[in-house]
């Protein structure tokens, strides 16, 4: 092996660990650190990340890089670790330490400040530093747009989904949105024609709601032997394969979102570890993009989790869990209620149906904002004319709004597609799954996601970043990323499954 390949291998592992290293102090920030650690977590995340950035821009990376690009003895494996690696080089350098430094900084700094303005409904508070950090975040965008010869969207974008063109983006998002208006209100009117769903009465103990979540989290195959349960703010899913940090939040009155939140994290964490091992430190053993590992959380929650066959199945847990008695309790009434839909103002809690459409929203509010065509204080006005065109509904305050989601506040900009991306990877993944396997939907029947985990071991997680996104569903259902999957998947359940 090429001393140069092998040198990038050993600097690339460094890399990731110190990736691990911040992902630890950012979950612990989030969950576990007292309000007034920040300015300290904030000293210490900017430090590793400028470590991160030191080892990065080393002269030595580029000249290896150069060297094992022309490497004729590579496997494919290695080649694909090559050219991913290229890409981190070309993030990573495009912007100068000074900048990563500022921008970490003033992350830290407004997403403190957007937990007490979101809880306050007080985006004035946060205006200014939101201001600060999109500005930096602009700056980093043209330096990275400048390296990768894109649009400074674009190369927002390209951190989280490599390769996506706002032309791909467009079309998905533009098709949706011509196709939600009439196929929501159809729906809508189905379901009119139906038993309304009832959540049971309350309260439900947040102690009898984490054991209900341990449960369903271990149905699915999470190991809490090696992984935690805990209450944040934002759910979310952290860690790494050996030592998984799944997260939600709980309502004693609703206990459908807490459920439904550790379902979804629990896909993202079963993804990790079902990465390939022996590429386990190096870019080629990640994920082709957000949008696959988006499409894993929600194969296992929107997918499984709420068809009719393991909803049937939960019922019975869910009723022992709160000593549920009578109709409301009912297999047919959970599944009406997990799978109503509704035009709503939270994207976290809104139906697959209509969550599409709060992403779009988000696509184009920010995109605009860093192409300079939409300013910080006119969000909120942009935010509620957006709903209505979308939605036909309009925020009754900014809670409900533009302070709803962490993403922008933390300074993650380019990340919103990857929603809708994974949602459309998800259906078709899913119906090839079922395909391929006839054991699938009977086992989530029986509570035992173990055929379907095995086929994603197989087709998706062990292969990492092997493959593009698009090339990776080519290799397991034929043909590149079609949303014509997600709308038949759409179809059946709510026009024909609603009962």
């Amino acid at each position: 092996m090429s001393d140069a390949y092998t040198a990038l291998e050993a600097r690339f592992r460094r890399l990731a660990l110190l990736s691990e290293s911040i992902g630890m102090l950012r979950w612990d920030m989030s969950v576990m650190m007292p309000p007034g650690g920040v300015l300290a977590r904030s000293e210490q995340i900017a430090a590793l990340k400028l470590l991160y950035h030191e080892l990065m821009t080393n002269p030595a990376v580029a000249v290896d890089l150069d060297r094992a690009e022309d490497l004729e003895n590579l496997n494919d494996w290695q080649a694909t670790n090559v050219q991913r690696m290229r890409r981190r080089w070309l993030h990573t350098t495009a912007v100068p330490a000074d900048l990563v430094k500022a921008t970490t900084h003033a992350a830290t700094a407004t997403e403190t400040i957007w937990r007490t303005a979101r809880i306050e409904n007080d985006f004035k508070s946060v205006l200014p530093s939101f201001s600060e950090l999109l500005g930096l975040v602009r700056d980093g965008a043209a330096a990275k747009a400048a390296a990768l010869e894109v649009p400074p969207y674009e190369a927002l974008m390209d951190l989280y989904e490599p390769g996506a063109t706002t032309a791909t983006i467009d079309g998905l998002f533009d098709d949706y949105a011509a196709f939600l208006p009439e196929f929501l209100e159809e729906v809508l009117r189905v379901q009119a024609s139906r038993p309304v769903p009832e959540l049971p009465n309350g309260p439900f103990p947040v102690k009898e709601q984490e054991a209900l979540c341990r449960q369903l989290s271990e149905a699915v195959g999470f190991d809490f032997a090696s992984g935690r349960l805990d209450t944040t703010f934002h759910p979310f899913s952290g860690g790494v394969p050996e030592d998984s940090r799944i997260t939600t939040r709980y309502d004693e009155a609703d206990f459908t979102s807490a459920i439904m939140a550790v379902l979804h994290e629990t896909g993202h964490a079963m993804y990790e570890r079902g990465r390939p091992g022996s590429w386990r430190y190096q870019p080629v053993g990640e994920t082709p993009g957000l949008g696959m590992h988006e499409s894993q959380s929600l194969i296992v929650e929107m997918q499984a989790s709420r068809s009719r066959p393991f909803i049937t199945w939960a019922a019975t847990i869910i009723r022992a869990a709160f000593d549920g008695e009578g109709e409301l309790w009912s297999a047919d009434n959970l599944y009406r209620l997990s799978t109503r839909v509704a035009r709503s103002f939270i994207r976290v809690d809104a139906d697959e149906v209509t969550y599409p459409a709060h992403v779009i929203l988000r696509y184009r509010l920010e995109r605009a904002m860093i192409d300079g065509d939409l300013m910080p204080a006119d969000l909120p006005g942009a935010w509620a004319d957006g709903m209505r065109d979308l939605l036909d509904v309009v925020p009754p305050d900014d809670r409900n709004g533009c302070l709803q989601d962490i993403h922008w506040y933390d300074g993650a900009w380019g990340y919103f597609p990857t929603y809708t991306i994974g949602a459309m990877v998800a259906a078709q993944l899913f119906a090839a799954a079922q395909q391929a396997n006839t054991g699938i939907v009977p086992g989530l029947a029986t509570g035992n996601f173990e055929p379907l985990m095995r086929w994603l071991r197989k087709e998706v997680h062990c292969l990492g970043a092997r493959f593009s996104t698009n090339a990776l569903l080519e290799r397991v259902t034929g043909q590149p990323l079609d949303p014509a999957a997600f709308k038949a998947h759409l179809k059946s359940r709510y026009l024909e499954d609603l009962t």
